[in-house]
Order: structure tokens, then C-alpha cells, then sequence
């Protein structure tokens, strides 16, 4: 399909942001050059603007780039009137109705965790995990499910040394063989779990949305007192958000939310 011969530089720029969001990690502006066909010296004028903007961030030891805050803002502006949203924001109250423990759904940003959708139990305290909010993906149960999904050299290319990663309390994986056998655990059981990552006395299970290709959409997980849960309940919320992360993705895989195009 030809480009409109009026507007280049936007078809670019637009080219540039779609590229960065089809890689977890950032990109180096060579990386980018490469795979758009342009010249390096028209890719870092248009980097320039989109950081400038906000809409990409500079990460200037590393010489690459990621998306911005500004890149959020507009996909969050957009996910408030997709209809996806509602269908999963059902399926998220219907969740929750179940089993009573707040429910969250979640995509992977980068190293984060960031929460779309947040719906409190009855009874159930807040938490920290509310809409907009970012956390280290290695610490919650969503973050945790949606790695698992994740190539070994892709979780190595956000994590490259343990010193990358990130604690909140006394828990949680603070060496690269421990966040291997967590990502293990719950590639191997179809779901992730966390108890006190994130807060004290709280605990987390969680399964990916998978696309038909079986790459990590989202992920849909609840939070309870980890006081109110031993191994039988568990299981049981466990099946649970597989259950809940499997309905969304059906609804999922018949949008063009999961229709990616190559840049051109």
C-alpha cells in the first residue's frame, strides 16, 4: 500500500512507535534504521521529536530506545473506548464475584506491570495495584504469568544481571536463578503465583492471555490475604483466573487488537 506523499515524516514517526511496540525490550536507533529501511541520520531526527514529545524515552547507557509516557497515555485514552476493555472488565467482575478476592488485569510494559483494569472484593482492602499503576513484572503473580510466556533470551535482554532486578519487601526473586525456577513453575503449571512481593501478607495467582500464536496479550489475576488461602484453595483460584485468562483471550484473538502489521 503506498504512503501518502504529503505527510512522510508521520508515516515514519508512526512507523517508529509501532516498531518499538512490537519488541518487549528497547531497540537501539541503528536496530530501528535497519528495520524501517531508513537512514540513521532521519531515524534519530525523528527520535529526537517523539522523546521530545514524550511519546519515546532515551535510555542513554544502554544507547536505546523505548516508548514513552505519552505513548501510554494515548493507548490508555484509547483502551477507556475499546469494547475490549468492557469485555474484559465483565469477565474480570465475574471473576471476582467467584471468588470474592480483588481481581486485576494487566499488560507488561517493558520491566512493569501495568494494571488496565482493578476490581476490589467485597470486604477486601485497597491495594497498591490500582489502575495506572506500575510495578516490577518480577514481583506480581500477572507480571510473573506473563514472563513465563517470554523466550529465555528475552527475559535475559530486560534482566541481564540480578542487579536489574527490584525488591519491595523481604520477598521475592533476588537472583536470576530464582526468577528462572519462578518462570519455570508457571510456564509449567499454566499460571504464576506471589505471596508478600508486593505487600506483606498478601498473595497473588495469575494467568496469561495468550494470543493463537501463544505470545502474552495480558494477564488476569487475583489478590487475597495470604492468611485466607492454603494449597486446596489455591488450586481452586488457580483454575479460576485460567479459566477467566482463556475467556478474554477468546474475545481477544477475534479483534484487531492482535492483528499486527509489519512496518512498512
Amino acid at each position: 500500500m503506498p504512503r501518502p506523499g504529503n505527510a512522510p515524516a508521520a508515516a515514519h514517526a508512526l512507523d517508529v512507535l509501532t516498531l518499538l511496540s512490537h519488541h518487549v525490550a528497547p531497540l537501539p536507533a541503528s536496530a530501528i534504521a535497519r528495520d524501517l529501511g531508513l537512514p540513521r541520520s532521519t531515524v534519530y531526527h525523528l527520535l529526537a521529536v517523539l522523546r521530545d514529545r514524550g511519546f519515546v524515552v532515551h535510555l542513554g547507557e544502554e544507547r536505546r530506545y523505548g516508548l514513552g509516557t505519552a505513548a501510554f497515555e494515548l493507548g490508555s485514552a484509547y483502551t477507556r473506548q475499546e469494547p475490549l476493555r468492557w469485555v474484559a472488565g465483565t469477565i474480570l467482575s465475574r471473576l471476582v464475584q467467584r471468588t470474592t478476592h480483588s481481581g486485576h488485569f494487566a499488560v507488561l510494559d517493558g520491566r512493569d506491570t501495568l494494571y488496565l483494569l482493578e476490581e476490589r472484593g467485597a470486604g477486601q482492602p485497597s491495594l497498591v495495584s490500582d489502575v495506572g499503576v506500575r510495578l516490577p513484572a518480577t514481583l506480581t503473580a500477572t507480571g510473573l504469568a506473563m514472563l513465563s510466556a517470554l523466550t529465555p533470551a528475552q527475559v535475559r535482554a530486560l534482566w541481564p544481571s540480578r542487579h536489574d532486578l527490584s525488591l519491595r519487601t523481604a520477598t521475592g526473586p533476588s537472583s536470576l536463578t530464582e526468577l528462572r525456577r519462578l518462570l519455570s513453575d508457571a510456564r509449567r503449571r499454566g499460571y504464576a503465583i506471589e505471596d508478600g512481593f508486593v505487600t506483606t501478607g498478601f498473595g497473588s495467582v495469575a494467568a496469561a492471555v495468550l494470543d493463537h500464536t501463544g505470545r502474552s496479550l495480558a494477564a488476569v489475576g487475583v489478590t487475597f490475604p495470604s492468611s485466607e488461602v492454603d494449597a486446596g484453595l489455591m488450586g481452586e483460584l488457580a483454575v479460576e483466573v485460567q479459566q477467566a485468562a482463556r475467556s478474554v483471550a477468546r474475545h481477544v484473538r477475534g479483534t484487531a487488537l492482535v492483528t499486527h502489521r509489519s512496518p512498512r
